[in-house]
């Protein structure tokens, strides 16, 4: 995985910028690059490789809201495997600010957030970023 991703973020420099490409709404570029090393990382269970990832990816150079959220719950998922839980908490309305349907929709998010729920202290603002996600049409 990291070998493909450093040939990927290689190929995405190369070309400068944005690329884009048919049926991928936020093209191909270093920061969408970035963002999948993020999620392989923690989904091979290294947060803390997923932590450093996304320190290098200011969620301001993605090129879709919906991207910033996967980013910010990504992150937030990586926080809460290593125990930081408070940075959890505050990653999670950031991603909601940034897409709220997104947020709320889908179901690996909701499930973290139910997740977290069950596991821990919880605050009014969790609560009620829950009861969003639960009240989807």
């Amino acid at each position: 995985m990291r070998e493909l991703t450093d040939e990927a973020a290689v190929i995405a420099a190369g070309l400068g910028g944005t690329t884009a490409l048919r049926d991928h709404g936020g093209g191909f570029s270093t920061a969408t690059v970035q963002l999948h090393r993020i999620s392989a990382e923690f989904s091979t269970g290294d947060p803390c490789a997923a932590l450093a990832a996304a320190r290098a990816l200011p969620p301001q150079s993605l090129p879709s809201a919906e991207r910033r959220a996967r980013s910010y719950t990504d992150v937030a998922a990586a926080l809460a495997q290593r125990g930081r839980r408070d940075e959890c908490m505050r990653a999670l309305p950031a991603a909601e600010h940034q897409a709220p349907q997104e947020t709320h929709s889908r179901p690996a998010v909701r499930s973290f957030i139910s997740a977290l729920l069950m596991s821990g202290r919880t605050t009014p603002e969790l609560r009620a970023l829950a009861a969003r996600a639960d009240n989807l049409p």
